[in-house]
Formats: C-alpha cells, structure tokens, sequence
C-alpha cells in the first residue's frame, strides 16, 4: 500500500494511526455537513434510505481499495457501518429540520 511508511516499533504504528485518526475524524465531520444538507434538501423522509446510492458507494470504494492494494472487505464492512450511522443521523436531521413546521 503506498504512502505507508515502515515502522520498526508499535510506537511508529500507533502515531501514524493516530495522525490518520485525526485526518479521518475531520473528513466524517466534512462528510456530516453534506448529510445534514442532504436532511434539509429532501421533501420526504423515505428518500433518506436510498439502496441504489449505498450500493453504487460500497462498489466504488471496493474498487477504489482495490486499486490501492487494500482490503476491500475491510472498506466495505467500514463503509456499511458509516453509511447506517449516517442514514440515522439523517433521520434525526430531517426530524429536526421539521420539527418547528408542524407546530
């Protein structure tokens, strides 16, 4: 895998995977930003759970993977993950946004 740089000590291996946290953690963050648009955009709560969309996601990533010599089953199985997670999260949004329309 590039950009994977060798590490002689658990040390090493923990600090990169801290530094990649800290990259990771401000992309999910990134990445919530357009799920709460997405909350806001949509006329219809049933459109939040979109099959089609989640299965074009998981097999570009794989693919993506793929290419890069990494675990596509590890994308994949991490992907699912944040896409349930951000499917409730939108739930909650969308919820939220109308909240106040209805009373």
């Amino acid at each position: 895998m590039k950009n994977v740089q060798h590490c002689e000590t658990m040390a090493d291996v923990r600090r990169h995977i801290d530094e990649l946290d800290t990259r990771i953690v401000a992309l999910l963050a990134e990445r919530s930003g357009y799920v709460a648009q997405a909350a806001r955009i949509k006329q219809d709560a049933a459109h939040v759970y979109d099959q089609a969309r989640i299965d074009f996601i998981v097999d570009r990533v794989k693919d993506m993977a793929a290419k890069q010599g990494a675990p596509e089953a590890v994308m994949e199985a991490t992907y699912r993950a944040m896409i349930d997670a951000f499917i409730a999260f939108e739930r909650q949004e969308f919820a939220r946004l109308r909240e106040g329309a209805q009373a």
